[in-house]
């Protein structure tokens, strides 16, 4: 029998917007801490250190993190797995009952019910129990691994365009185009993030943008602050 694929993309649908919050946090983080510096008169030497340890460090927690909490999710559904099995074999019509009631919740006369979760579990009863009582199929197990490496590569990403538009600008101007690069990036993060989640772009284009306006100008606020106290 053909595997049904037609819904597997949605499993992938949190690692996407996992990716999308680590790129939004890259941009807007290292983008906070080198217009706090730049707002501080220092030189682009000091911004792009400042923003390079903070890419490495803010790349590291968010793999570190997503490594700890996705890995917490798996030992969850590893567990529940394993008591799963020990029902199937220990109590397998009690089992059955309770797939049967989930059936007649869905709506099937009882006696339909049981006879269709009779024949789905004459295959592969684990399977069908996992995917009926707990949600867990093959498709969406958490991934530690992934997540850590996704999670990694997304705030590296996102850190990386701040840190391009310092060494690109001249001194002038390096506040400037910096927030409007940073802006056009927030901009299609935006995008992307309502993508995944499949919603209308515009309010989450404007929550993300001004939400990293109002980051970058508390932050050069106190850059500015405290450049002038120690000049």
């Amino acid at each position: 029998m053909s595997t049904h694929d037609e819904g597997h993309g949605g499993t992938r649908v949190g690692l996407l917007r996992a990716m999308v919050l680590g790129a939004n946090d890259g941009i807007i983080s290292t983008a906070c801490l080198v217009l706090g510096v730049a707002a501080a008169n220092a030189s682009r030497s000091a911004i792009l250190t400042v923003g390079l340890a903070g890419l490495v460090a803010g790349a590291a927690s968010m793999a570190l993190g997503e490594y700890v909490s996705v890995s917490s999710q798996r030992d969850a559904e590893d567990a529940n797995i394993a008591k799963e099995k020990w029902e199937l074999a220990n109590v397998p019509e009690r089992e059955l009952e309770e797939l049967t009631a989930i059936y007649v919740h869905k709506g099937l006369n009882p006696e339909l019910a049981r006879q269709v979760a009779e024949e789905l579990t004459a295959d592969d009863a684990l399977k069908i129990h996992l995917a009926e009582e707990l949600g867990i199929s093959e498709h969406s197990r958490a991934q530690p691994v992934e997540a850590m490496i996704g999670s990694a590569v997304a705030f590296a990403a996102g850190a990386a365009v701040p840190l391009v538009a310092v060494a690109i600008s001249s001194t002038s101007n390096r506040i400037a185009v910096t927030i409007a690069i940073v802006v056009v990036a927030l901009l299609g993060l935006g995008a992307a993030g309502a993508r995944a989640g499949g919603a209308h772009p515009v309010r989450p284009i404007i929550r993300v943008v001004i939400g990293g306006l109002i980051a970058m100008a508390f932050t050069m606020a106190i850059g500015k602050l405290f450049g002038t106290s120690i000049s």
